[in-house]
């Protein structure tokens, strides 16, 4: 049985191969999981695996680096790097700031 996020072989229509300049948010996403992988804090099977568990709602709800902001979050907390509590608390304040980041 294929799991929703397989969908090698099954029509999808057409790739839109546009390129587009990732938002700054984007791009620290990628580094941050550069970071953590060459760290050795998070390993890219376990960001595969994270990937894989978001459920097809959220997996296909969300954008490509939303999906891996989800996936690394949830494995740090899995980890025990950060708790929910600290993640939720450094949300607030992001979402407090007058100014917020492009």
């Amino acid at each position: 049985m294929r799991a929703y996020h397989d969908l090698g072989g099954t029509p999808a229509g057409p790739i839109d191969r546009n390129e587009h300049e990732l938002q700054l948010w984007e791009k620290r996403i990628e580094a941050l999981l550069v970071l953590l992988t060459r760290k050795k804090i998070l390993r890219i099977d376990e960001n595969r695996r994270g990937l894989e568990s978001l459920g097809n709602e959220t997996y296909f709800g969300v954008s490509y680096a939303e999906r891996r902001m989800l996936s690394m979050s949830n494995n740090l907390i899995l980890k025990g790097v950060i708790t929910v509590e600290e993640l939720a608390a450094k949300i607030a304040q992001i979402e407090s700031r007058v100014d917020p980041l492009p």
